[in-house]
């Protein structure tokens, strides 16, 4: 069966599962209102099923693939719960120090997709950690609405620091050269702004349709980002030119991609927002302009 795209859908169902993607409304107001596009004997949960993820369907690098060398490792929290629970992967081939990435999630925890995504960097030839936002409420529960429901209990300045203990891991672990960047989706994106704002050692940042940085902020940022935006993402976009107005002001380095026809979530290929062309032309980008800040 020929896999359904964003362009098989109306936008306006598309901007409904947008906003209950992000908790603007629950899962009974989507399918009320998901109901008029329920047609053909297809339910509104139907469709809901549809839009939502398949993990197995889109794994591009398998958990035991030969190639890489994975393991979950626990990061001290500064934030007073234990330990952040992490997924970290390198090249099995691996046999000196390696610049690493920090791989940031999207609002529902670290998921399968978002460990697929941390060991294709692995096969890149990175040290890829990936930390779970959710460890102090359980971690990732291991479906998307219950980490849907998990995500908003989250307390924002504690999770920040969380991050920041997994950045100073990486950045000093003996197994990398220092050199990190950070690379984030949704949420994630919105985080690796907020960690250029911090982390004047962040050596590039590439934040994909990610909520901009506050703009009294932006003056800290030392770090190169490489913006990837989708077109049809008015809730980001309509935040981004005072972000660049505020990028220019402060001399920081940066690019943007507007990736035409795209909706929010385009790189991820375990939903029909996935734009194969985009996305395969954005993770090119990140991959050059990662070797080129984080090895050049």
């Amino acid at each position: 069966m020929t896999r359904k795209t964003a362009h098989d859908y109306d936008q306006e169902l598309l901007a409904l599962f947008d906003a209950y993607v992000h908790g603007d409304i629950d899962r009974r107001r989507f399918l009320d209102q998901a109901a008029k596009f329920a047609v053909g004997g297809v339910t509104a949960a139907m469709l809901l099923d549809e839009l939502g993820p398949k993990f197995a369907e889109a794994q591009v690098v398998k958990p035991d693939d030969a190639r890489v060398a994975a393991e979950r490792v626990e990061i001290a929290s500064p934030a007073g719960h234990g330990a952040v629970r992490c997924y970290w992967v390198r090249p099995a081939s691996a046999a000196g120090k390696l610049p690493g990435v920090l791989v940031i999630h999207e609002n529902r925890g670290l998921n399968p997709h978002i460990e697929d995504v941390t060991r294709r960097f692995a096969l890149a030839g990175y040290a890829a950690l990936a930390p779970d936002a959710l460890t102090p409420l359980g971690g990732y529960p291991g479906d998307e609405d219950g980490a849907r429901a998990l995500f908003p209990k989250l307390d924002a300045e504690k999770t920040r620091a969380d991050f920041v203990a997994a950045f100073e891991w990486l950045k000093g672990g003996a197994a990398t050269t220092g050199r990190v960047g950070a690379v984030g989706f949704c949420w994630g994106g919105g985080m690796v702004n907020w960690l250029a704002t911090r982390r004047a050692d962040l050596a590039a940042g590439v934040p994909f349709y990610g909520s901009s940085a506050d703009p009294a902020e932006v003056a800290k940022i030392r770090a190169p980002l490489l913006v990837q935006s989708a077109e049809v993402d008015p809730r980001i976009n309509e935040s981004w030119p005072g972000f660049e107005a505020a990028l220019k002001a402060a001399g920081v380095t940066y690019e943007r991609h507007l990736y035409p026809g795209t909706q929010h979530g385009f790189h991820n290929d375990t939903t029909p927002r996935f734009d194969e062309a985009a996305a395969k032309l954005a993770w090119e980008r990140t991959l050059a302009f990662l070797e080129r800040h984080l090895r050049g």
